[in-house]
Order: structure tokens, then C-alpha cells, then sequence
């Protein structure tokens, strides 16, 4: 094992559980799927000798800090630009031998105002890749009223979809929404404010989710696993809402499925013997104490494992 690993903008979460993951894994490559500021990457070159790294990131500002960042674990390393579920396909090296992804957003994202992800910016962006063409601003000032309540009940979750939306179309009639801070006053006006968490959180996140395409990304991801099958390898995921949950969970549950049957079946015909692998958490490792009050953005952060079996 190597020392420590360097300061880095961005804490990445569940990094104990991470590591914990890959402690088995034999030699070869990790494709960190969402290389972020390299985090997660820089501890797993640091402990494990015996480890390569392939990362993915559609942020070009974040690949030019990693490539800084990974300099003292040259040779052992390569960066690829573009969205982890096209890239996966691509890659050459091998043996794959474990896939991470950390589907959360970089607290340097978050916070640098002129992102556009943040309450307070001056600006509607919210692009991971800043030369995509769709932007915060296109959606919240020209999507129709039903495609915003649709993004607002379902990627946010929001019990008064419709009325914030009817909000936003009110709203940018007068003038286009051209700010965060603009954005996030109309969800304080309609929304309940109630505990700790901004009544902006929600609708900031679904707005995200259209922008990047997150959650197609993510069934890309697996789409792209469950093809390419690399043997042995360990699959560790960290989610950070339900829906992105759910997806990993329930294709996990069919990746491990022994018996493909109809469940109505009197009795079992295909053989059970489909099974890609196993599940190696029975239930998500969430943060801890600890880690909670070092980062408390890591309270929603969950992490699922799976193993791939050794080909024949």
C-alpha cells in the first residue's frame, strides 16, 4: 500500500465502503464511471498496488483537475471524456476487473455559482457537460407547463408538481427566469419549507436529472454491463434518491436470478442457470456518524455491490 491520498475539492462519499468493495479484487482495471475530482480514484491507486484506473467524466474541468491530481500514479491511470453509459463500450483495457459510479453531484458543481447548479447562482445551467446543448434555463423557460409538472412529480418527487409548475409558466410570461436565485424564490414561495432542506432541493434536482439525463445514463450503464458481462468484475454503484435506487436494486434482483420462468409455472424449465452473478449487499451501505457529520452530503448517499461470475 502507498500513503495518503491528496486534498481534494470534492469528499467523496461512502470512501471506506468503496475501498471495502474492491479489497478482493484480482489485478487489473477499475472504470470509475464518474471520475468527478478523482477521489474515489486517487484512494484506490493509494491502497491498492495492484490497480489501474480507466475514468470517465463528461466535465471537462473536472478531467483536467484529476489529470493533475493522478500525476504521482502515472502509468496507472487513463481519462476518457464522455458519458460513462457510451464510453463503457469503448474502453480496451483489460481485465476489467471492478466498474464504480458515485451518481451524485461534486460539492465543487454545486457550489460554483457560475454552474448553475447552486440557490444562489446568477445563472440557470446545470450542465456535467458544459459543451451539451440543454441547459436550466431552456427548460424552465420554455418547456410547457405538463412536461414541467411531469419532471417535477417524478424526478423530484413533488407533491405539488402542478402548482409549481403553473408558478414557473406565470412567472417567466413577464420576464424570462434567468437565475438561480430566481428559480429557487418561486419554490419558497410554493412550496413547504418546513425541516432543514431548502424547499428549492427537490426542483433543483429534477431539473438536473432532465438536463444530464441522468437517469438514462444510468439504465445505459447497466444496459452496457449486462452486455459486455466483464467476468469476475465487482460493480459497485452509489445512489442518491430513490429512483436511481430502485433502478440499481431491481437490476441487480434480475441479474442474480438463477430461474427465468414465468412465476405462474407449475415448474421450473430453463434450467437455473441464468444467473450473471450475485449480490454482495443484501441492503445498501449508507454513511455513517462519523461521515455524517464530516459531509453531510453523504446522508442520501447509498451503496449497492454486485459480482459478476468468473466466465467459463
Amino acid at each position: 500500500m502507498n500513503g495518503t491520498t491528496d486534498k481534494t475539492p470534492h469528499i467523496p462519499v461512502l470512501q471506506h465502503a468503496v475501498l471495502e468493495s474492491f479489497s478482493h479484487t484480482l489485478p487489473g482495471h477499475i472504470i470509475d464511471c464518474t471520475l468527478g475530482y478523482a477521489g474515489h480514484s486517487s484512494a484506490l491507486l493509494a491502497h491498492f498496488d495492484h490497480l489501474s484506473i480507466v475514468g470517465i467524466d463528461r466535465d471537462k474541468e473536472a478531467l483536467s483537475f484529476s489529470q493533475q491530481r493522478l500525476q504521482p500514479y502515472s502509468g496507472r491511470y487513463a481519462l476518457y471524456k464522455g458519458s460513462f453509459a457510451q464510453t463503457f463500450l469503448k474502453i480496451k483495457e483489460t481485465p476489467i476487473v471492478g466498474i464504480l459510479a458515485d451518481f451524485g453531484v461534486s460539492s465543487l458543481q454545486l457550489d460554483k455559482k457560475e454552474r448553475g447548479f447552486s440557490f444562489e447562482s446568477d445563472t440557470l445551467d446545470m450542465r456535467m457537460d458544459q459543451e451539451a446543448s440543454l441547459t436550466a434555463y431552456d427548460i424552465v423557460n420554455s418547456y410547457t407547463q405538463e412536461k414541467l409538472s411531469y419532471i417535477f412529480r417524478h424526478y423530484g418527487e413533488i407533491s405539488q408538481a402542478e402548482k409549481l409548475a403553473e408558478t414557473i409558466i406565470q412567472t417567466r410570461t413577464h420576464a424570462p427566469i434567468t437565475s438561480g436565485k430566481k428559480l429557487s424564490d418561486i419554490a419558497r414561495k410554493v412550496l413547504y419549507s418546513g425541516g432543514k432542506i431548502h424547499p428549492a432541493t427537490l426542483m433543483f434536482q429534477a431539473i438536473r436529472i432532465e438536463v444530464n439525463d441522468e437517469l438514462g445514463q444510468i439504465e445505459g450503464l447497466l444496459d452496457a454491463l449486462e452486455e459486455r458481462k466483464p467476468s469476475g468484475a465487482t460493480v459497485s454503484l452509489i445512489t442518491f434518491h430513490s429512483l436511481e435506487d430502485r433502478l440499481v436494486k431491481n437490476r441487480f434482483r434480475v441479474w442474480a436470478q438463477q430461474c427465468i420462468c414465468d412465476p405462474n409455472a407449475l415448474r421450473c424449465t430453463c434450467g437455473k442457470n441464468h444467473s450473471l452473478g450475485k449480490i454482495l449487499t443484501k441492503k445498501p451501505i449508507i454513511a455513517n456518524k462519523e461521515e455524517l457529520l464530516q459531509n453531510p452530503r453523504s446522508r442520501s448517499a447509498k451503496l449497492r455491490s454486485f459480482r459478476f461470475k468468473e466466465s467459463s
